[in-house]
């Protein structure tokens, strides 16, 4: 009998729900996952997925049933309601459950609509946090995105919208933010909407200009990871419209405690050394991994 089977038949027949976990996947890398993490793949009965999480990643639970739950921009894509019922189903049968999110699963990943239909249901959840890939990209750089002096705040801003029809009509009705108030801006998911980020920025926002420092990097902690570097003016006129890869989650950031003396060039486009793939692919071998077989 296969170990996935007999997992499934114990927690049948004890009646006893199982645990769901929400875990940040990280940035992109596999070991840049999270201790906790990590172990906790390597006990997980079923594991789903979003669907920019990294093959290498899904390597370290291979005991589990891997169901891909991700949503794309302008592909098709899982609604929520149904992610949240495979949730519930799944503490039905399994044990350990693992809700694998790229970057932190609170910021940007819908962890309150999944946390709240399982604890209606019954079903204890816990979250394990995740390295955002504003941190991921801003360690890439080498730039912080604070600095004395510059700035001293920052925001993270997605134009994304829910297009689920389970939004109430209050929840259809709020806009996203235009123009946070804050010296460093990082917009995830805004690869289409990159020239009017730009331009709305250089119209309505006094902390803004044409010249200030823009920085953007696509599949950040990744081997595939690249990095525009240019001016807001630069970004408002398009020149990175062609660049940007449709597969490849991009992050906007903007802001003076960007502006890098080393990339000066209009529109420079550079190859960064991601997370080594030896290092990666070693991982899952690890003593920490074998450790956390015994307990999460």
């Amino acid at each position: 009998m296969s170990k996935e089977l007999s997992n499934t038949l114990n927690q049948s027949a004890s009646g006893e729900l199982g645990k769901v976990y929400l875990v940040g996947a990280g940035p992109g890398a596999a070991d840049l996952i999270t201790v906790r993490g990590a172990k906790l793949l390597a006990q997980a009965n079923i594991v789903f997925h979003d669907a920019l999480v990294e093959p290498e990643m899904l390597a370290l639970c291979p005991q589990a049933e891997l169901v891909a739950v991700g949503k794309r921009c302008g592909k098709l894509s899982s609604a929520q309601q149904f992610i949240n019922k495979r949730l519930v189903d799944a503490a039905q049968k399994y044990k350990i459950i693992v809700r694998l999110k790229g970057g932190d699963p609170m910021l940007f990943g819908r962890a309150d609509e999944e946390i709240t239909a399982l604890k209606a249901a019954g079903i204890r959840v816990e979250v394990v946090p995740g390295i955002t890939a504003a941190l991921a990209g801003a360690a890439s750089l080498q730039q912080s995105l604070t600095l004395r002096g510059i700035s001293r705040s920052v925001a993270f801003i997605t134009l994304a919208q829910g297009t689920d029809h389970s939004l109430s009509n209050q929840d259809k009705t709020l806009q996203p933010i235009t123009n946070p108030n804050a010296d460093t801006l990082v917009y995830y998911m805004g690869r289409k909407d990159a020239a009017k980020i730009a331009k709305q920025l250089i119209e309505q926002s006094p902390n803004q200009t044409a010249s200030t420092p823009v920085q953007i990097l696509e599949a950040v902690s990744t081997t595939r990871e690249r990095l525009w570097s240019s001016t807001l003016g630069e970004l408002a006129l398009g020149k990175a419209d062609d660049w940007f890869d449709s597969h490849s989650p991009a992050l906007i950031m903007v802001g003076e405690a960007l502006r890098n003396s080393n990339s000066n060039a209009t529109g420079s486009e550079e190859n960064l050394e991601g997370s080594s793939s030896e290092i990666n692919n070693s991982l899952q071998d690890t003593q920490v991994l074998a450790n956390g077989r015994r307990r999460a």
